[in-house]
């Protein structure tokens, strides 16, 4: 395995192991740049980011082969009609003409379904090579089946030692659903945590080195995040060593089912769909 190595879709897409996240970045054209220099193939973004433009700017010197996108539809913006426009958008604002991976950004209620049939679509017409959704649950995936006639390929939901998600990534697995990692690093109370510096010792690596391995060894594809060059050929120097199969379970056994991402700013019905 290695920074450039793929997990192949349910569709025969193949999709890198291993993305570089823009969320929060302002820079996001310096910092793409860098981490395509370092070897990161997948770019994670999305409209609610508000750095589309930026990113898109950030890859104008690579070829179109040489980087898998991602990008979401946001909540506002999610129905039939408005997804098509939304995606059209985003097109325009990362300057290609097809984007890789295109999700669902979360379940809104009432819409998820309609904003379904508008994927499909897209995908259809090949504006994007790809289809997917995150923060979904397995609720939500089955409300989808029940009209679908093309399967999410990938669910973006957050993963890391501290939200393991474990019942939820088992489900994804057994319906053939790539699962990716947001926020692998979780709080920053987790790089302190006394286990994972005591095995970063062992390999010499760093607690965030470690729980990214820790992703990748649990078949999920981590999309960490940084704006600092150093930092980011940090983050991809995790293919030089492997974990043993008792530092895994230790890893996981730090679960708290705890979110490093607040959830206040949105308000959930009783299947976690957000409400507008």
């Amino acid at each position: 395995m290695n920074i450039k190595s793929t997990v192949t879709l349910s569709n025969g897409v193949k999709m890198p192991r291993f993305g570089f996240g823009v969320w929060q970045i302002s820079d996001a054209a310096n910092a793409v740049h860098e981490a395509l220099k370092a070897g990161f193939i997948l770019i994670d973004t999305a409209a609610a980011y508000d750095n589309e433009k930026s990113v898109g700017e950030g890859l104008k010197d690579f070829r179109r082969d040489e980087f898998f996108l991602t990008t979401k539809v946001w909540n506002d913006e999610q129905g039939y009609d408005t997804t098509l426009r939304a995606c059209e958008a985003s097109l325009k604002r990362l300057g290609v003409d097809f984007i890789d991976l295109y999700l669902v950004h979360w379940p809104v209620y009432g819409r998820f379904a309609d904003t379904w049939r508008a994927m499909e679509r897209l995908y259809e017409e090949g504006l994007t090579r790809a289809v997917g959704v995150s923060n979904f649950t397995q609720f939500h995936i089955n409300e989808i089946y029940k009209t679908a006639h093309v399967p999410p390929m990938v669910n973006q939901i957050e993963i890391s030692p501290f939200i393991t998600q474990t019942d939820l990534r088992e489900f994804c697995a057994q319906e053939g659903i790539v699962v990716e990692g947001y926020s692998p690093l979780g709080r920053a109370k987790i790089l302190k945590d006394a286990q994972l510096i005591k095995i970063g010792g062992k390999y010499g690596k760093t607690p965030a080195q470690i729980i990214l391995r820790w992703h990748l060894q649990n078949s999920i594809i981590p999309i960490p995040k940084s704006s600092h060059a150093e930092r980011i050929r940090e983050n991809a120097d995790i293919f030089d060593f492997e974990l043993t199969l008792d530092e895994i379970k230790a890893i996981s056994a730090l679960n708290q089912n705890k979110h490093a991402i607040k959830q206040s700013f949105f308000q959930f019905d009783e299947h976690g769909s957000v409400i507008l």
